[in-house]
């Protein structure tokens, strides 16, 4: 094993190794309004579910220089809102390029062609190209030299049509396919997806029949 001690390690050789290791990660592309309204739009690969209940998620957000914010920290703190869309392979590359340095009264969504659409708890509008979309308002606000660490608790969900059973509260994975972030500037799909066998007793479904197949989930 090649060892290497953290310490010895400037910031940006931690993040290259960090960032190109822990992978594929979730992307959020996340909306927030800006002072004079305009709507921002920007993706983040730190990002994560932390728990059900609350229904909590986590967003890092690095600093600037200077102690400069980007214009999504500089809205979450200010309206204590945002919106959280994964997205899928259609979206991707308009993703991508929210991720462009624009002055802050520019909207990405302009800039990319994507449609902004009214959220139903919150005052960012969600993205209508996205498949999925977490209405957030924040929870709790964690801060670091480099980072401001935001977990936004869950206000309302709103899915593509039939991408839920909302009988049994089932993902159709088999029509979902977002896409994630990998090392550098690579991003990585869903589409090889398999099931790894439960043991021998530990098969059993919870309606009682043994299933793998990702309809099931």
């Amino acid at each position: 094993m090649t060892e290497i001690d953290f310490a010895q390690l400037d910031t940006y050789a931690r993040y290259k190794l960090m960032a190109s290791l822990i992978v594929p990660r979730p992307i959020a592309l996340v909306t927030t309004l800006g002072a004079d309204g305009t709507v921002n739009a920007a993706p983040f690969s730190m990002f994560n579910m932390m728990g059900e209940d609350p229904p909590v998620v986590m967003l890092s957000v690095n600093k600037l220089q200077d102690a400069a914010q980007k214009d999504t920290a500089t809205n979450i703190l200010r309206d204590q809102e945002f919106v959280v869309h994964i997205t899928d392979e259609a979206m991707a590359a308009a993703m991508h390029r929210c991720g462009d340095r624009l002055p802050p009264h520019h909207s990405e969504l302009v800039h990319t062609g994507l449609t902004a659409t009214a959220s139903q708890s919150v005052k960012p509008p969600r993205i209508a190209e996205a498949p999925v979309a977490f209405e957030c308002v924040l929870h709790e606000t964690l801060e670091t030299e480099s980072r401001y660490v935001f977990i936004g608790r869950v206000q309302w969900l709103a899915v593509r049509d039939g991408l839920v059973d909302t009988e049994k509260w089932r993902v159709r994975l088999q029509e979902f396919f977002p896409v994630g972030r990998f090392g550098a500037s690579f991003y990585v799909n869903c589409r090889d997806r398999f099931a790894i066998e439960a043991h021998e007793g530990l098969a059993q479904a919870r309606d009682g029949a043994a299933s793998t197949a990702i309809d099931e989930m």
